[in-house]
């Protein structure tokens, strides 16, 4: 199977994709952190959004935020995705916790 090119993903309704923060190896005061000490980002950058949704075929619940927006996700939420050595994940729109503003 080829790369996938991540420009033609779109996901589907009620899900958004996102690339994590990169983790930070470094303290603010230069001490170098170890590498079996990383702890996953959760907060990331959004790169698709999925249609609306429908909840109980009533209300229509839209994406909560745009390509773009800095947001801030659940730790144990959301499906990781691996494109060469990068991660992404997928995220419901109700995973997602805040936008950075």
């Amino acid at each position: 199977m080829s790369v996938v090119d991540l420009k033609k993903i779109k996901p589907l309704a009620g899900y958004v994709l996102v690339e994590p923060a990169k983790v930070e190896t470094k303290t603010a005061t230069g001490i170098y952190l170890p590498k079996n000490n990383e702890e996953k980002p959760q907060y990331g950058k959004v790169l698709a959004c999925g249609g609306s949704i429908w909840e109980s075929g009533v209300k229509e619940i839209a994406c909560p935020v745009k390509v773009g927006d800095q947001v801030i996700y659940k730790k144990w939420g959301g499906n990781e995705f691996r494109i060469g050595d990068t991660e992404y994940q997928f995220l419901k729109f109700e995973d997602v916790l805040a936008i950075i503003a």
